[in-house]
């Protein structure tokens, strides 16, 4: 009876988001145990940080948003000069000029805030293309996943990068690797086909 619990995944969590999911997920473990499925552990952080294509595409992104940045520094330090100047002048200005400058630096000055909510405010153009950008590599590895776990018989996968705080975990509870391995396969298979297909039309 005592081999048949050692052979049984040791998990041991703490830091849940909520009750809620700590609820659910000693459901789902002892459902799991109860019945003798298998568990299995994966971390999706770190099988997408390894993936090529998305490295990839991460680059030309964080490429882009440098580009933003540098573009966003250039009018910060124009709105810099304007005000600057307009201070020093502003007694020497009368009328229409002087509500023209002191409109020109107020309208820079709203076109960097503006800009700054668009491109980098929490639901700017940066968050919206990282979300697009992660999606179809979380499909590719939620599929992985799958049919891992279906050769591995696993009857329950937990994520680590998923609020779930695992301190200790035996390694041969850990599927990340086998994950990986299905996806560059995969990825490798795909290239191979290419290839033959680019040769065939020449």
């Amino acid at each position: 009876m005592e081999d048949t619990l050692l052979d049984e995944p040791i998990i041991i969590i703490r830091n849940m988001k909520n009750f809620k999911f700590a609820f659910t997920f000693v459901l789902f473990l002892l459902f799991g145990l109860s019945n003798a499925q298998k568990v299995g552990v994966v971390d999706t952080e770190y099988i997408l940080d390894k993936l090529p294509q998305y490295k990839e595409a991460e680059a030309r992104l964080n490429s882009q948003i440098d580009t933003w940045q540098t573009e966003l520094q250039t009018l910060q330090s124009e709105f810099e000069k304007k005000r600057s100047a307009f201070e020093n002048e502003k007694v020497l200005l009368v009328g229409d000029q002087l509500k023209l400058r002191e409109k020109e630096v107020m309208d820079l000055d709203k076109n960097i805030k503006t800009t700054t909510s668009l491109r980098f405010g929490a639901n700017g153009e940066i968050t919206k293309l990282r979300t697009s950008l992660v999606l179809p590599f979380q499909d590719q590895i939620w599929n992985a996943i799958k049919t891992m776990s279906e050769k591995n018989g696993l009857g329950i996968v937990l994520d680590k990068a998923n609020n779930v705080n695992v301190i200790f975990l035996q390694k041969r509870f850990d599927y990340t690797d086998k994950v990986l391995d299905v996806l560059l396969k995969g990825s490798s298979g795909s290239d191979k086909k290419e290839k033959t297909s680019t040769k065939g039309k020449k």
